[in-house]
């Protein structure tokens, strides 16, 4: 069941990790890139399935408290995301650092086997994360396109969707065992061109239904369900991991923060207008995936059919950095088959035990993405600078850790409530 990896297989991080050590990156090098190609990997890192569950955040939160809250998670990802870059430029300016990497090599370099050991685990929990909420979309989608959309349905005591979920799992067995990504990566460029499509098809659906209905909407939703819509819309600003490897591409790196805040400036003004033109069209109405409202015509099947086939080929990609991690530390780097397939089955089980997307959105991103994306980038540069700046900088990065506490523990606490609350 354990075999060694050959040296020529690529990684999901690496092109080759021949024997694993605590401060082994994850990340290998990369060709120096254009400025225009730098934003578009950008754009491919951070827009995800997370994109999907945002009108249906709108509906609950009202539109002007959802736009504004994900305007200050955006801002706050971005500002985050040039700490970690600014730590790991600080730390490989001095004697005796090495090449820094990844996420986890920064942890390493400021905390020790501490830090390190912290960015695995919570990489391990978001990049699972994200996998069950793609069997949930795939589950959920089927159903809706095969099944009575009421789901109301039940063969042996489990609904449609349970049924298409335990369905994928022999496949996802079986895509899981490639021990290398570079026979998936045409599945990747496929993956980003569906997802594109289908926002533009969903925005276009939008706009019609919209201009024949124009449903009552709510500008402000309460504060309850705050805490709701930061984890959501802090999942959709997935991309925190990859920011590393992104900013070592460009030729000219002293741009790359303009680079960077250009991105997330275009990405915010589409995910802000796509989740308020979801809630704008369907009203109270709007489902936990946008694209369950856009009816059942042959194109919104060809799109709902092609996000399904899309996620079920990244989960596979997104799983690997999760191996990497667990076969590095587990079986000194070696590929491990009952470690992938473990883990393969965890994910299933947890979304069978999910019964709604945005909320599991919700509960992933106030818990590892919060953590992730706000904790510890302010934490790592906290402690690398803590001799060289102001009060004001390390106040500010306190500010961070503390608020990032806050909406993490309310936030899961709220998502848990939500979940619990679907399934009684």
């Amino acid at each position: 069941m354990v075999s060694a990896r050959k040296k020529n297989e690529a990684g999901s991080s690496s092109n080759s990790i021949p024997i694993a050590r605590e401060d082994t990156p994850l990340l290998g090098h990369s060709k120096q890139s254009s400025q225009f190609k730098t934003l578009a990997n950008i754009f491919i890192a951070v827009v995800g399935s997370g994109v999907l569950g945002l009108p249906y955040s709108f509906m609950r939160s009202g539109w002007v408290f959802g736009v504004l809250t994900l305007v200050c998670i955006a801002f706050l990802t971005y500002y985050c995301m040039l700490l970690l870059v600014y730590t790991r430029r600080k730390l490989e300016s001095l004697n005796g650092c090495s090449k820094i990497n990844s996420f986890g090599d920064v942890g390493f370099s400021v905390c020790g086997s501490f830090g390190r050991f912290s960015v695995d685990l919570m990489i391990i929990l978001s990049q699972a994360g994200f996998c069950v909420s793609y069997l949930i979309f795939v589950a959920n989608t089927l159903a809706h396109l095969i099944n009575d959309p009421s789901g109301s349905e039940i063969l042996l005591g489990m609904s449609p969707k349970k049924w298409y979920l335990w369905g994928c799992l022999p496949f996802q067995l079986g895509l899981n065992t490639i021990p290398t990504l570079t026979h998936l990566a045409p599945f990747s460029i496929f993956a980003d061109i569906v997802q594109i499509g289908a926002m533009g098809v969903v925005l276009g659906k939008d706009a019609i239904v919209y201009a024949q209905n124009k449903p009552p909407v709510k500008a402000f939703g309460g504060w309850s369900v705050f805490f709701y819509c930061v984890g959501v819309c802090t999942y959709a600003f997935e991309g925190i991991g990859m920011v590393l490897p992104l900013e070592s591409e460009p030729k000219d790196k002293k741009n790359f923060g303009k680079i960077l805040g250009l991105s997330m400036g275009m990405i915010s003004l589409l995910f802000a207008t796509f989740g308020a033109m979801g809630y704008f069209a369907f009203g109270d109405e709007t489902k936990d995936i946008i694209t369950t409202n856009i009816g059942s015509g042959l194109l919104s099947t060809l799109v709902q059919l092609g996000l399904c086939i899309n996620l079920f080929f990244t989960f596979p990609l997104m799983m690997n950095p999760v191996y990497e991690v667990l076969e590095r530390r587990l079986t000194g780097g070696r590929y491990c088959l009952w470690v992938r397939w473990l883990m393969v089955v965890g994910v299933a089980l947890v979304a069978f035990l999910v019964p709604n997307f945005a909320d599991f959105l919700s509960l992933v991103g106030s818990s590892v993405c919060i953590a992730l994306g706000f904790v510890f980038p302010a934490l790592f540069h906290l402690i690398a600078f803590k001799d060289e700046v102001n009060w004001a900088i390390l106040g500010l990065d306190g500010a961070i850790i503390i608020i990032g506490i806050i909406l993490g523990v309310s936030g899961t606490w709220t998502s848990l409530q939500e979940i619990f609350a679907a399934k009684a």
